[in-house]
């Protein structure tokens, strides 16, 4: 009798493609899927670390786990950890869960051929793994390393045998797609934090990170090479950041009526100085001019954005330019999220967490009001 396996998925969309490369390496070994983790020789877990309570969820189902079969007297499964809680490092891991008993890094195989998905009409094609920004908050380059491009050659061969097998809808994942093709090795916050030269006014910009645009950008010669495929007839990606989200990409939008229109723009912040001291490598205004482009030129655009309330510092001016924005731009969709800090970041090294949980909880509330419930009920289709 064949072994059973069972993945349980944490956090974005990568994680969740990363999960049906790791489904199809598993069968691939002779093992079979699992119904619920209540019946499987080997559970792994996809692992999110955005966010404190998202590490936090992944501990209370591990006791859950646990508690289950010392309760049934059952034989646990292995437990194998992936996904983005290993920025804490396998030896500190092992002292904060020591009921796993494997750790296994997924961005080694974001870029594996062939992947087990659930979904026949819909699905994720990683372009790319990593990320080369320097956003102080954010533990994605510690997690899953420097940016990495997957070749013209690999994504075209992956979306050649979607057609083959039906799909007519997929989304390009990548932490930055915009970049795609663009990435270039540089300094890293790691080394300055190991060197101990750690300072706001010292971190590189996001735009040092890649290469200058020559002619028309990498990534929208992507999508115009895939936008060829009759058959194909949806195409997403996430995510974009501002500040290299360029002409030729909205003319790109605008013309191609097999691009989606919901377009997931991160802004984090309406605060031009919050803005700064996250090494956003953007402005408010620089936002809006990006908003403003789309509008002029895409029919049907539906807005989407991610936001951090509560970020070190972060006063209640700063709060209310966040405020203003949203009411300005008017997102269909937000996610907005309460800010924790995350070991090993640069923000986690240079601002104290001084904002009380009680405001941020307040400041939370006043944007989910303004953004989400306002478009309850028609909010667009989010995969």
């Amino acid at each position: 009798m064949p072994k059973k396996f069972f993945i349980q998925i944490y956090g974005c969309q990568a994680n969740k493609s990363d999960a049906e490369r790791l489904a199809a390496m598993y069968i691939d070994n002779g093992y079979v899927e699992a119904d619920d983790w209540q019946d499987c020789d080997e559970l792994i877990l996809v692992t999110c670390s955005v966010r404190e309570r998202a590490e936090d969820r992944v501990r209370a189902f591990l006791l859950k786990v646990m508690s289950y079969y010392q309760e049934t007297e059952k034989t646990p499964p292995k437990v194998v950890f992936s996904g983005c809680m290993l920025h804490h490092g396998v030896e500190r891991l092992r002292q904060m869960l020591p009921m796993v008993d494997e750790f296994m890094p997924t961005n080694k195989m974001a870029f594996a051929k062939r992947a087990v998905r659930k979904d026949k009409k819909h699905a994720f094609v990683p372009i790319s793994t990593g990320c080369n920004s320097f956003c102080t908050y954010c533990i994605v380059p510690f997690a899953r390393g420097r940016e990495a491009s997957r070749s013209f050659e690999d994504i075209m061969e992956e979306v050649q045998e979607l057609v083959k097998e039906g799909y007519s809808e997929i989304t390009l994942i990548g932490q930055n797609v915009n970049s795609w093709g663009l990435e270039k090795l540089g300094i890293s916050a790691r080394k300055m934090m190991l060197h101990g030269d750690l300072r706001r006014e010292n971190l590189p910009s996001n735009q040092s990170q890649y290469l200058n645009v020559e002619g028309t950008p990498p990534f929208v010669k992507l999508l115009q090479a895939i936008s060829q495929f009759e058959t194909i007839k949806t195409i997403r990606f996430l995510s974009s950041n501002p500040w290299d989200f360029h002409d030729e990409l909205i003319d790109e939008i605008a013309h191609n009526p097999k691009i989606d229109r919901f377009i997931h723009l991160p802004v984090q912040s309406g605060s031009n100085s919050v803005l700064h001291r996250m090494n956003r490598g953007y402005s408010r205004e620089d936002y809006l001019l990006v908003v403003k482009k789309l509008r002029q030129k895409v029919t049907d655009l539906v807005l989407g954005t991610d936001l951090i309330v509560g970020f070190p510092g972060e006063t209640d001016e700063e709060f209310n330019d966040t405020v203003k924005l949203a009411k300005e731009v008017g997102w269909h969709v937000g996610f907005v999220n309460i800010y924790s800090p995350r070991p090993g970041t640069v923000a986690n090294k240079l601002y104290k967490d001084d904002i009380p949980h009680k405001v941020k909880k307040e400041r939370w509330d006043i944007l989910d009001e303004i953004i989400n419930k306002k478009h309850l009920g028609e909010r667009p289709k989010v995969v």
